[in-house]
C-alpha cells in the first residue's frame, strides 16, 4: 500500500531524526574522550623548521632525548638550626636514590647552593612522555626531597608547569561544556520564551559536538592532527556556539513562514530556501578561515584549522538537517506557548527605532559610530604580544609559579633550565668563549662524557652540546634578547656550525613564527572572506565595505583588550598567537553577521528598493542576530572557567567584540553607511542597474506590510 502525501512527507523528517538520535547515541559520549588522545607537550608545537627545534632533534644524536626538568627548591622553614649549607650533602642524598628509577631520564644533580646562601637547587630531568605518569613522579620526587629537616621544598621547572597544566584542563571536558550549555539554555529561554525551542537546539549543537569530537578522535588517533587542550577547549566553545546561532536564524524564518503559511511542510521549505544560502556562507567564511592557519609553521595553530573546520561543518549539518525535521514534526507546538507571527509584528519596538533613526540620520549615526570605533582602536598598538610570563599562564596562583618565584629570588634566573647550544667540537673554547661574553649569559659549560663538571667533553659525529644559563629567567623578555644575542655572536664564529635551542629559544622561535605567521595568514583570510561575500551578494563594493568593519571592529576590540588586560586583569603581555586567534574569530564571525543581515537586505531590496531594503532588512533580522551574537559571546565566556591567561584573554577578545560587532557595527554603523550611499554600495550588481524586481515577490515572502519605522517622505522613489 503507497504512502499518501502527507504520511510520505513526514518519513524523511522522522528519518532524519533517527539517524540524529543514532549519532547522539553512538558518537555523543566521544565528546568527553578528546583527553585521551590529546597532549599538553609544549615541545610538540614547537615551529616546524625553527632553529631550537633543530637542536632537539641533534640532542638525540648525543644520546641525550630531550628531557622534562624538575627543579627542587629547599629553603629554611626556621624550625630547625643550622643553615642551608649545613643541609646540602642531605639534600643530596635525598634526591640520588631517584636516579635510574620509572620517569627519571638521567641523572639526578647534586644539591646546590645559592650565592645567598639561603636556598638549595636540584634538576631531576625526566622523560617528557609521561603523560598521566607525571603527577605520581612528581609526588615521589616531592616526598624524596622532604628527609631534609628544616626546610620547604617546592617543585618548580617545566614539569611542575606541565602538571599544573593538566590539572587546569582537567576540567576541559565536563565544567566547561556544562557552563556553557547553561548559559546557551538561559539565554534562549529569555529569547524565545518557549519551553520546547531551547531544548531542541541544545540538543542539536550537542549532537553536532559528538560528532565533531568523533571525527577529531578518530583523526587524533591517526596521527593526523593533534590536539591540546587549548584545541579542545575552543572546539567545544566554536560548536555550540556556531551551531545556536545558525539555528537562531533557522528557527526564526521558520516562525516567520509558519504565520504566513497554514502547512508547516510548505513553512518548512520556505524557511530553508530563504536561509540555507546565508548559514552555508556563513560557516564557509568560519571553515575556510580556520583552514587557512594550516599555512602556519605553529603546529598547535595547524592543528586547530582542520579541527575547528571540522566542528563547524558538523554544526551546520545540524542546522540544516536535525534542526529543520524536528521543527516540520513539532509545527507550532516548537513555539509555545508563544504564537509565531510576522517578522514585521514580531520585531521590537527598539528595532523600528533604530531604524527609523538610521533612516532619518545616517550620516550622523555613522559618524557616531565610527569615530567611538576609532577610539578604541587607537589603543591596539599598545596590546602586548610577546608571550605570557610564567607568574602570569595561570589565572589563579599555581604551585609551580610561586616555586618559580622562590627559584628567582636566589639563583641565576636561568637556572636549572639553560639554553642548549650544538656546535662543532674543533670550536668549543671558541663558542665558550663568545657565550660567556655574552651580555646576560649567567655561565657556559661543555656536556662532558662522564656527566661531571670538568671532564672531556662529550663529542658525537664532531658535534658537542653546551648548556648556557641565562641570567634573566626563562620566560622573561630579557632571556628572549639574551637568546638573540647569543645566537648573533655564536653565528658569528668561523666553522663553529652552532644551534641555539632551549626552552628560551624555543619560547623567542614562536614568537617570530607567530608574527610571520600574522603576515601571511591573514591576506588569505580576507581574500577568502571577500571572495564569498562577492558570490554571496553580487557586488564588490559591498564585501570590500563590511570586511572593512569588521577589521575596525577587531581593532577596536585589540584597543580595549590592551587595557582591560593591564589595568584590570593584572597582564602584562598576551601569548602570540592571541591576536591572530582574535583577528579568525572576529573578522570570520562578524562577517557572519554582516552575511546573516545584508542576505537579508538584498532579499527585501529586490522586492522594495534600497531604501526600503536595508530598513526592512534592519527590523527583521535585528532581534535575532543580536540574540545569536549574546549567545556566542555567552559561549566564549565560557573559556573563562579554564584558569589560564590565554584561554582568558581569548575569551574576552571574541566575547567583547561579538558584542560590539552585534550592537554597534551590525546594528548602527553598516546599516547607516548603506542607507547613506545608496544603491552604489550594491555595485556592479542588479540592484545597482536598478533592474530588481518592485514589491509583491514570491510566494512565501515576508514583510509585506509597510513598518511603521520606516517613513518615508511623500512622493519619494524607491531608490535603486
Amino acid at each position: 500500500m503507497s504512502l499518501t502525501p502527507r504520511r510520505g512527507r513526514v518519513l524523511v523528517p522522522l528519518l532524519l531524526l533517527v539517524v540524529w538520535l543514532g549519532i547522539g547515541g553512538a558518537l555523543g559520549p566521544f565528546a568527553g574522550r578528546l583527553g585521551e588522545v590529546a597532549t599538553n607537550d609544549q615541545a610538540a608545537f614547537l615551529p616546524r623548521s625553527a632553529e631550537s627545534t633543530e637542536v632537539i632533534t641533534a640532542q638525540r644524536a648525543f644520546r641525550q632525548d630531550e628531557t622534562l626538568p624538575a627543579i627542587v627548591v629547599w629553603t629554611d622553614d626556621g624550625d630547625a638550626g643550622g643553615s642551608m649549607r649545613d643541609r646540602q650533602a642531605a639534600a643530596t642524598r635525598a634526591l640520588a636514590p631517584l636516579t635510574g628509577t620509572p620517569g627519571v631520564a638521567g641523572t639526578v644533580s647534586p644539591a646546590l647552593l645559592s650565592k645567598d646562601g639561603a636556598a638549595l637547587e636540584a634538576v631531576v630531568p625526566l622523560r617528557p612522555d609521561l603523560g598521566d605518569r607525571l603527577a605520581p613522579t612528581l609526588d615521589r620526587i616531592r616526598a624524596a626531597a622532604a628527609h631534609v629537616p628544616g626546610s620547604t621544598v617546592q617543585l618548580s621547572g617545566p614539569a611542575a608547569t606541565k602538571a599544573d597544566l593538566s590539572d587546569a584542563f582537567a576540567g576541559i571536558d565536563g565544567l566547561l561544556l556544562a557552563v556553557a550549555l547553561v548559559a546557551v539554555l538561559v539565554i534562549l529561554l529569555l529569547v524565545y520564551r518557549s519551553v520546547l525551542l531551547p531544548l531542541v537546539i541544545i540538543l542539536g549543537a550537542v549532537f553536532a559536538l559528538g560528532l565533531a569530537c568523533a571525527i577529531v578522535y578518530a583523526l587524533a588517533d591517526h596521527d593526523l592532527v593533534r590536539v591540546d587542550g587549548q584545541v579542545q577547549g575552543i572546539l567545544s566553545i566554536l560548536v555550540i556556539g556556531a551551531a545556536t546561532d545558525y539555528a537562531l536564524l533557522i528557527t526564526a524564518r521558520f516562525r516567520e513562514e509558519l504565520a504566513v503559511h497554514a502547512d508547516r511542510f510548505a513553512a518548512a521549505r520556505a524557511a530553508l530556501r530563504q536561509s540555507w544560502g546565508a548559514v552555508v556562507a556563513s560557516a564557509a567564511t568560519v571553515a575556510l578561515g580556520l583552514l587557512a592557519l594550516l599555512l602556519s609553521d605553529l603546529t598547535n595553530n595547524r592543528a586547530l584549522g582542520p579541527v575547528g573546520a571540522v566542528g563547524i561543518v558538523c554544526a551546520v549539518l545540524s542546522s540544516l538537517t536535525f534542526l529543520p525535521a524536528v521543527l516540520v514534526l513539532l509545527g507550532r507546538a516548537a513555539y509555545w506557548p508563544a504564537t509565531p507571527r510576522p517578522a514585521t509584528e514580531q520585531a521590537a519596538g527598539g528595532w523600528r527605532r533604530v531604524a527609523a533613526l538610521v533612516d532619518r540620520a545616517p550620516r550622523a549615526v555613522w559618524a557616531v559610530s565610527l569615530a567611538g570605533l576609532l577610539a578604541c582602536a587607537a589603543f591596539a598598538p599598545t596590546l602586548v604580544s610577546r608571550g605570557v610570563p610564567l607568574d602570569e599562564t595561570f589565572v589563579d596562583d599555581a604551585p609551580s609559579v610561586a616555586a618559580q618565584s622562590t627559584l628567582a629570588r636566589h639563583f641565576p634566573g636561568g637556572s636549572g633550565n639553560p639554553a642548549v647550544v650544538i656546535a662543532d667540537a674543533g670550536r668549543l673554547d671558541r663558542v665558550l668563549a663568545a657565550a660567556r661574553a655574552t651580555e646576560g649569559v649567567a655561565s657556559a659549560s661543555g656536556v662532558t662524557a662522564s656527566g661531571r663538571p670538568g671532564g672531556d667533553p662529550l663529542i658525537v659525529d664532531g658535534r658537542v652540546r653546551v648548556d648556557v644559563t641565562l641570567t634573566a629567567a626563562p620566560d622573561s623578555d630579557a632571556a628572549t634578547d639574551t637568546v638573540a644575542r647569543l645566537r648573533t655572536a655564536l653565528h658569528a664564529v668561523p666553522g663553529a656550525d652552532a644551534l641555539v635551542g632551549g626552552y628560551t629559544a624555543q619560547r623567542y622561535d614562536t614568537l617570530r613564527t607567530a608574527e610571520r605567521d600574522r603576515v601571511l595568514i591573514v591576506p588569505v583570510v580576507l581574500a577568502i572572506i571577500l571572495t564569498i561575500l562577492t558570490v554571496l551578494l553580487r557586488s564588490l563594493l559591498l564585501p570590500v565595505l563590511l570586511v572593512a568593519t569588521v577589521g575596525l571592529n577587531l581593532l577596536a576590540t585589540l584597543g580595549v583588550s590592551a587595557l582591560v588586560f593591564r589595568h584590570v586583569l593584572g597582564f602584562t603581555g598576551t601569548d602570540p598567537s592571541v591576536p591572530l586567534y582574535g583577528f579568525v574569530f572576529l573578522v570570520a564571525l562578524g562577517v557572519d553577521y554582516n552575511i546573516f543581515l545584508m542576505s537579508r537586505v538584498r532579499e527585501e531590496s529586490l522586492r522594495h528598493g534600497v531604501r526600503e531594503g536595508m530598513l526592512r532588512g534592519l527590523v527583521g533580522t535585528g532581534g535575532v542576530i543580536t540574540s545569536a551574537g549574546v549567545v556566542l559571546a555567552a559561549t566564549f565566556a565560557a573559556l573563562g572557567v579554564i584558569p589560564l591567561a590565554f584561554l582568558a584573554q581569548i575569551a574576552f577578545i571574541v566575547a567583547f567584540g561579538v558584542l560590539l560587532d552585534t550592537l554597534v557595527v551590525r546594528s548602527l554603523l553598516v546599516p547607516a553607511l548603506v542607507r547613506d550611499l545608496g544603491a552604489v554600495t550594491w555595485w556592479p550588481g542588479r540592484l545597482w542597474r536598478g533592474t530588481s524586481a518592485r514589491a509583491g515577490g514570491s510566494s512565501g515572502a515576508t514583510g509585506h506590510t509597510e513598518t511603521k519605522a520606516q517613513p518615508r517622505a511623500a512622493g519619494a522613489p524607491d531608490e535603486e
